[in-house]
Formats: structure tokens, sequence, C-alpha cells
């Protein structure tokens, strides 16, 4: 098994214990979400069913004092009565009757004036007669809350019969005050923490407002929309007020309900992005490291490599001296070279490398030259050149971009088995030089065209999955380019593609 197999396996395995882990951590969280949230729910519910019970309470109470104010008012028309039928009877037994009638009267305050409102005569209010002679001002003003009743006594001559609520309705009217002032205070600083509104039938109006920022209320646009998404939220509560008729309340799920809804999600997220910081930290300091040990193994080499290619140089050139010439020895000059040229690619890795402008068309004829003697005959190379020109400079480091060709070369001819046609098709645009590296191998499957470039990847028995890594690094760290897989197909064949810019 190689490196990049050992790697995806222990990646799938700690993903799934990572998995394993958050699903357990989120589960857990959920269940208490839930818990918590049906614990608001119930509060909500037994908020919702207070509300009801304490509406019908205020309700049945406000019908009661309607009750009562009706019966006191009929019990004054039957006092006026009784004041007619006292100035008209001569009946001294009607009389000694209407009489008892007006001395039962101990509740209602009554005040019996002339045309001119003159006083002649109070029940059950405290004013002394004998300064407090005629209706007006503050008490004319008390006793005309309700109309007055017409007491004729003569034919063209009237008295008026001033009523006004008792103390005990009074009372009673004060504690309906009370009671609905308590009802609303409850229902707008409820203990549920329950945004609510009280409004009108026609749901223009607002009476009371709790745990609803007044900012909000003030713009009626804001305003129309709260009162919409309460409306909707729940069932609205229909209540009777006395001063105002018909209401509703109107409410929605507390904002602690609110929040625990979405608090399993904000808590993935905020793991997710945790672990991604994390991840990114660890592979940043992890790639400098690998790039730390490239580097050094990279230098390392050329050093090794240095001493006895010089001496072999040497010796090479004694031999000439000597007379001796062969075929032979020109092939392993050239060798030597290309030695050489290895030898300072791996002194360039991990340093900035100098970009000056060279013939792609050169560079890539050059290449082939060195490599097609040394493969099998059976591989045929060409050069497509689309361009139509016969030199075409772009910013090259030419030793590292022929590492880039020769490592391609090597892929193809693997793929291919040793038989078959590598091509590079050349083609340009303005910002750009575009290189097709072409074979007839077997290709590369679907799920590897993403991760054939990451170090330790391979498909061979032997090898360390470092060629299409370096190449990479040449053309995206170097040379600012980019090389992709351009399409594949099993048994047909692989394309890859380079693109190098024509500028700096």
């Amino acid at each position: 098994m190689n490196l990049y197999s050992r790697k995806r396996k222990w990646k799938w395995l700690l993903g799934l214990f990572a998995l394993l882990i958050f699903g357990s951590t989120i589960f857990y969280t959920d269940h208490l979400v839930r818990q918590i949230k049906e614990a608001d729910q119930k509060n909500l519910r037994i908020w919702a069913d207070a509300v009801n019970r304490k509406a019908a309470l205020v309700n049945y109470t406000d019908n009661f004092f309607r009750q009562i104010q009706e019966e006191e008012r009929r019990r004054v028309e039957l006092l006026a009565e009784a004041y007619k039928r006292l100035i008209v009877t001569d009946d001294q037994a009607d009389l000694t009757f209407y009489l008892n009638m007006l001395e039962k009267n101990k509740t209602i305050p009554v005040l019996l004036t002339d045309e001119n409102y003159n006083i002649l005569s109070a029940t059950n209010i405290d004013i002394d007669l004998s300064t407090t002679k005629k209706l007006e001002g503050a008490l004319l003003q008390e006793f005309t809350k309700y109309p007055p009743i017409e007491v004729p006594y003569m034919k063209g001559k009237k008295n008026f019969l001033f009523y006004t609520d008792s103390r005990l309705f009074s009372e009673l009217h004060e504690v309906l005050n009370d009671l609905n002032q308590s009802f609303i205070s409850e229902v707008v600083l409820n203990s549920a923490s329950v945004p609510a509104l009280i409004i009108d039938s026609t749901k223009s109006q607002i009476l009371a407002f709790g745990n609803i920022d007044s900012i909000l209320l003030a713009d009626s646009a804001s305003r129309n929309k709260i009162i919409q998404e309460l409306s909707v939220a729940n069932v609205p509560i229909p209540i009777t007020l006395s001063e105002h008729g018909k209401c509703l309340v109107i409410y929605r799920n507390s904002f602690l309900m609110n929040q625990l809804k979405y608090y399993p999600f904000i808590q993935l997220g905020i793991i997710g992005l945790f672990l991604l910081v994390a991840y990114s930290l660890f592979s940043s300091a992890r790639k400098s490291e690998e790039d730390q040990v490239w580097v050094g193994m990279a230098k390392e080499t050329a050093h090794q490599l240095g001493t006895p290619m010089s001496s072999m140089l040497a010796w090479m050139e004694l031999m000439r001296m000597d007379g001796l010439e062969h075929p032979a020895i020109s092939e392993m000059e050239k060798d030597l070279i290309r030695l050489e040229t290895i030898t300072e690619r791996f002194s360039k890795i991990g340093s900035q490398p100098y970009l000056e402008a060279a013939n792609i068309l050169e560079v890539i004829s050059e290449t082939f030259d060195y490599l097609e003697p040394r493969t099998s005959r059976k591989i045929q190379f060409r050069v497509n050149n689309q361009t139509n020109k016969d030199e075409l400079y772009i910013p090259l480091n030419v030793p590292l971009f022929e590492w880039v060709i020769e490592n391609l070369v090597k892929n193809a001819i693997d793929a291919m088995g040793g038989v078959g046609t590598f091509t590079i098709t050349i083609q340009e645009d303005h910002k750009h030089v575009i290189l097709d590296f072409t074979d007839t191998g077997k290709g590369i499957p679907r799920s590897q065209q993403r991760v054939i470039f990451k170090p330790g990847f391979t498909n061979k028995k032997r090898g360390w999955g470092l060629g299409l890594s370096l190449a990479r690094r040449i053309v995206h760290s170097y040379h600012k380019g980019r090389i992709f897989v351009k399409s594949s197909q099993p048994n047909v064949g692989t394309t890859f593609r380079v693109i190098l810019n024509k500028k700096k």
C-alpha cells in the first residue's frame, strides 16, 4: 500500500471518528434543547391559559358591573316615579308608600332641583343646604354624568332629579379598572418572556405591549410587520375590556425559544469553523516541514552529485587528450551534461528561480531530442505547433521546465506500457502559451484526477509519487502558471494542459 493510500485511509478513519464525536455532541445538545424547548412551550401554554382565564374573569366582572349599573339606573327611575307620585297623590296610603320608597334609598346620591337648578332636597350626599343652594360648578359636573330625570309637579312646571353613581358602584368601578390594568400588566410583563401585544379588533391600535422594542413599534411599517407576525404565530386570544370593547392578545414564542431552535446549528458551525482553522494551521505547519525536508534533500543531492560529476568530466577530457575517440564517449558526455542540469535543478529547489526569456519551441525540441533515443522505439514523439511560429519567447526557467516535460513524458510512457504516441500541441492567445501533453495510455479514473498531483500518490508498484507533484510545484509556484488534467478516457488516453504566462 503506497503512502497516499495509507494517508487517505487514515483521513477516512479520522473523519468518521470526528463525525461520530460531532454527531454524539449534536444529538445530546439537540436532546437538551428539545427538553428546554418543551419546558418553554409548556410555560407558554400555561401563560396562554392564564390569559384566557383572566380575560374571562375580566369579562365576567365587566358584565357584572354593567348589570349593577343598569340596576341603579332602574332604581333611580323608580325614585323619580316616586317623586312624581308623591307630588300628585292625595291618598294617605299612597303617600306613605312613596315616602317609604324615598327613605329606603341609602346608596344612590340624589339631588332634586327646580328648573333653575336651585337645590330643593339632597339624599346620600354630604352637602350643607344652608350654604350650597344651587347645583353648579364641580357639583354640577359630578351630577351630570347621567342625564337628569324630569319630574313635573304642575302644568308647565317641572323639577329635575339628578343622580350619580353610588359609593358601592364607584368602588366596584375602581376595582374593575384595577383588574383591567392588572390584566394588561400581566399580559405585557409576563414571566414567560413572551413578546405580546394587546390590540383592538381591527388590529389598527396597540393598547399595550411587552417584551418588544418600542422603537420598532414607533415605525408604522415595522409595527404592521410585527402585528402580522404575531397574528399568525399563535391563535389570538379574544378578550373584552370595559373601555375598549373587543380586543385581541397576540403573541409569539419567547426569544429564548427562538434562540434554542437555532442553537444546534450555531454550535455545529462554530465547531466546524474551529476545526477548519485548526486543520488549516496544522496543514500549513506540516506543509512547511515537508518543504524544509524536500529542500534539504534536494540541496544535499545536488551537493553529493557535484563532486563525482566534476571528476568524470575531467577524466573524459584526459581521454580526449590521449587521443581516444569513440561515439560512446560523446553520448556519455551528453549524459554528464544532463546530470549537470539535474544537479542545477536540485540546487534551485527552495530558492526563488530566475525567469528569463526563452524560446519554448526550442526547449521542447531539445528535450525531445534528448529523451527520444533513450526511450522505447515503440514510443512516437510528435509536436503539433499550431502557432505557425519558429520562435516563441516567454519568461521561463529552462532547467526546471525541462524537468516538467520529462516528468510528463515518463508518466505517459508508464501509462502507455512502452507502446504508443506522445504529442505536444502548442497554442497561444494574447496572454498565454497553452501546451497540451497527450498520450495514448490507459487513462486516469475521474476519482483520481484531483489527487494525482498530491505528493505520494502513485499507481505504480514502485515509485514515490513525486513526479506530478514536482511538476505542479514548478508550474504553479515558480512560473505562476497552471497544470491540470484537461481530459482522460479509459484505454484511450490522457491530456495534461499547461498554461504559461507570456509576461512576468
